[in-house]
């Protein structure tokens, strides 16, 4: 394959391009694999007016969710709505075929939410952002 060898370096990049890239990775992970059960997972919570106010996204694929994000407007917060979208999670994970939940949290967001619903610490990078630690964290479902 032909290449003008430019490589382009950006703080944007238009969702199309990320969702082709994402494509593209799956496609090839499919292919060294032969796993091809790869789905987006998505739990949304929108107010009458159609504005978000908390939502989770991920992806289910070979036997494992992964969480990529999960957000709750501040105003929401401790009303248990985290909960209930990681229920609905688990629960979606678990009828898919999933037997474990992946994600990463910093040190400053949620960890202590993450273990009170059954999650494990498996490994954390320090400095990550500075001052601060990224936390891979697991959980295994019952099927």
């Amino acid at each position: 394959m032909a290449s003008d060898g430019r490589i382009s370096v950006s703080d944007t990049s238009s969702l199309e391009d990320l969702h082709h890239l994402d494509d593209l990775l799956d496609q090839d992970n499919i292919e060294r694999t032969g796993i091809r059960d790869a789905r987006l997972l998505a739990v949304m919570l929108r107010s009458a007016d159609g504005d978000l106010y908390a939502g989770l996204h991920g992806h289910s694929w070979g036997g494992c969710c992964e969480i990529r994000t999960l957000w709750v407007a501040e105003g929401h917060r401790r009303q248990g709505i985290g909960t209930r979208l990681m229920a609905a999670v688990e629960e979606e994970a678990v009828r898919r075929g999933c037997g474990l939940i992946v994600l990463t949290t910093h040190s400053f967001q949620a960890p202590a939410f993450y273990e009170k619903r059954g999650f494990h610490r498996l490994a954390s990078v320090e400095d990550y952002p500075r001052g601060y630690a990224n936390i891979l964290m697991v959980k295994q479902l019952s099927r």
